[in-house]
């Protein structure tokens, strides 16, 4: 390890003062989070805390989409399809129109072989494709022309990208999931690198003791659950790490790590924590355990619990799109976008013109699907922070 890796490495476990769940002082506030106990249920009508935007995209010969979701900007929309065919189309934010499809897929150096995520930076009109498998990041100006690539930085694997600020983006490495019951050698897989190089420009090491997976795996077969590594919240970025009982809020002015929340240690099975939408009044939590049964391929049990910062008080939450007259939950722990719009969804057109034949629907989702027919694009929801 280079010198000046291990200073910064060094730097910042004094910042965190290797704080833990049990180490905090509970009069700072720190939420603690039992997950073997039970919490009452409370629902939420969804539009009574955050606004909600339908955008229709445009369908067309050239446009024909699943409409996976990977980056919303201020100008446009970036989805692609679920199975691996390299398209990437770009519809207009406001309108949905669709303004251009880009493939690169293939094995050239200029190519991608998968598209895991992608990265918007409109300031720089740049993308940035993460190619998980092929451990590289490949850079286009936005209508698709090639401007450079990088590797992962040696011995990792980014799972989890993010746009960090105008010059870098901030990562998570998920080689340690490959090293499950091994101890923790202090090496630090949350990191902010280089948009120009993918160069390391801080390392961000959560402590934690032995590596807990979220991967079960069994001869051949492997269960994977989903756990968001890195959640933006406002002016700050809250992290995680499957193998720590607590996460963390890093504030990048001053490079400063502190404890967000906590659970009580668990085992047999272990549980884990994640996030998705947080608020001024809500903290949005999953609780996962990790166990699963393979005759059934299934795993890693969920519970979505809600905590009101009002009522100081846990809940099994509930949170209900008051644009349909029955009762539709929405996934509030959805993969965040950033931290304008907590939560991307891409809504089945079919159940959608369903809803609208059967009159399940009201207010602008019922304007919407009035335009759509079963061979219309997805449309996409997106809940927002609200503006006062």
């Amino acid at each position: 390890m280079k010198k000046e890796t291990v200073i910064r490495l060094l730097a910042l476990f004094l910042t965190i003062g290797m704080t833990g769940c049990k180490q905090s002082d509970p009069q700072e506030g720190l939420l603690t989070i039992d997950v073997t106990a039970s919490y009452p249920e409370k629902e939420l009508i969804l539009q009574e805390f955050m606004d909600v935007e339908y955008v229709p995209l445009e369908t067309s010969d050239d446009f024909i989409t699943q409409g996976v979701v990977m980056a919303i900007g201020d100008k446009f929309i970036i989805v692609k399809n679920s199975i691996n065919d390299g398209n990437i189309y770009m519809f207009d934010r406001k309108t949905g129109k669709g303004i251009r499809k880009i493939n690169r897929l293939g094995r050239g150096p200029e190519e991608y072989a998968h598209v895991s995520n992608v990265i918007l930076d409109e300031e720089k009109n740049e993308l940035f494709v993460n190619s998980v498998m092929s451990k590289k990041i490949f850079v286009y100006d936005l209508y698709g022309n090639f401007k450079r690539s990088f590797n992962h930085t040696k011995d990792t694997q980014y799972s989890d990208l993010f746009n960090y600020d105008k010059d870098h983006l901030i990562r998570y490495d998920m080689t340690v999931y490959y090293r499950e019951g091994e101890k923790a050698d202090g090496k630090a897989y949350h990191a902010i690198i280089s948009k120009q190089d993918g160069s390391i420009t801080q390392d961000i090491a959560i402590p934690f003791d032995v590596v807990k997976s979220p991967c079960i795996r069994k001869g051949d077969m492997t269960l994977t659950s989903s756990v968001n590594p890195i959640l933006p919240y406002q002016n700050r970025w809250l992290l995680f790490e499957t193998s720590s009982d607590t996460a963390y809020s890093y504030l990048p002015k001053e490079n400063k790590l502190s404890p967000f929340l906590c659970k009580k240690p668990t085992s047999d099975p272990d549980v884990f924590l994640t996030m998705g939408t947080i608020t001024d009044d809500y903290y949005f939590i999953r609780t996962i355990k990790r166990e699963a049964d393979f005759s059934k391929l299934k795993g890693f049990p969920s519970t979505d619990l809600m905590y009101d910062r009002q009522e100081k008080a846990l809940f099994n939450a509930a949170v209900i799109n008051g644009d349909y007259k029955n009762k539709q939950k929405v996934d509030m722990i959805s993969y965040p976008v950033d931290s304008k719009i907590a939560v991307s969804r891409s809504l089945s057109v079919v159940q959608l013109v369903e809803a609208y034949e059967n009159n399940e629907l009201k207010g602008e989702l019922k304007e919407v699907a009035a335009t759509l027919d079963e061979e219309s694009n997805p449309v996409i929801m997106l809940i927002k922070y609200t503006s006062n």
